[in-house]
């Protein structure tokens, strides 16, 4: 049933029960209704148990398209955005990517599953203990998760081949841009608190950052530095 604790296989994998696995794989179906394409996307999507990343009292939903509450106060986003922004990255095999705003440490380990190296960073220190702990039972060995202010990014990790934002920010800043290789994709939401905000797909070329609008989502603000508690 869903909402039992997870067993992890000799693979790395997490052992899904009957049940989980149809809910699974019911979520995958209707992405691929909603336009997800990406076949490595959704197979990472497919693999990942979702409710290792909710409260308990959550379980119920873990399978549902939903935005679900976290610690902290956060959220977890909904499957499809996490989805839609993943396949947006265009991950290959060799990519290294710095991810702004852990949160539950879902997306990350998405994309754990999609590139060679993934560092992530949150604000809160109890999401980011969480996350790690989560990796570690998923065996998740590729992926990091840090506290520290997302605004100044990871720069002795740096460059990455993509970088993500799960926050939204009313402009890019240059520190994310330095830290993105030529040639490399940026994806954030971009706009003002409490507004809808727009889903941007960067470019960076000759330090010229290109953008493309690809779909409206309405999201918290990244706020600046590190928490002091939490």
């Amino acid at each position: 049933m869903v909402g039992t604790t997870p067993t992890v296989d000799q693979t790395g994998g997490t052992a899904a029960l009957p049940d989980e696995s149809e809910a699974r794989a019911a979520l995958v179906l209707g992405l691929r209704q909603r336009g997800i394409g990406a076949r490595a996307v959704l197979s990472a999507i497919e693999r990942l148990p979702r409710r290792l990343f909710l409260s308990a009292r959550h379980h119920g939903l873990a399978y549902e398209d939903a935005l679900l509450p976290i610690e902290c106060g956060q959220t977890v986003s909904a499957p499809s955005l996490v989805a839609y922004t993943v396949q947006a990255l265009g991950l290959e095999p060799n990519h290294s990517v710095l991810e702004i705003g852990t949160g539950s440490g879902y997306q990350a380990a998405v994309m754990a599953h999609l590139a060679k190296r993934v560092e992530t960073l949150d604000r809160y220190a109890t999401l980011t203990d969480l996350a790690n702990s989560r990796f570690a039972a998923l065996r998740l060995e590729n992926v990091k998760a840090r506290q520290a202010d997302g605004l100044e990014g990871l720069r002795k990790k740096g460059p990455y081949d993509r970088i993500v934002a799960t926050c939204a920010v009313g402009e890019i800043p240059d520190t994310w841009v330095q830290q993105l290789k030529p040639g490399g994709f940026l994806v954030a939401p971009i706009g003002k608190p409490k507004e809808p905000q727009s889903l941007i797909r960067f470019q960076k070329s000759d330090n010229v950052m290109t953008a493309e609008t690809l779909i409206t989502v309405r999201t918290v603000m990244l706020q600046p530095g590190a928490a002091s508690r939490l």
